[in-house]
């Protein structure tokens, strides 16, 4: 399996800062990944917390 670009510590932050307020497209920009790749963090971190 392909080992992800970002860690999973950055991934968590980037999910935290949309939660506190921050536009999603904005989290995206800063990252360089897709809302979609956004969305599908969120499915799959959600599940573990």
């Amino acid at each position: 399996m392909r080992k992800s670009k970002y860690s999973e510590q950055q991934i968590v932050d980037a999910l935290r800062r949309a939660e506190s307020g921050v536009a999603v497209k904005d989290v995206c920009r800063e990252l360089g990944v897709s809302a979609a790749t956004f969305y599908q963090w969120r499915s799959k971190w959600r599940l573990r917390t």
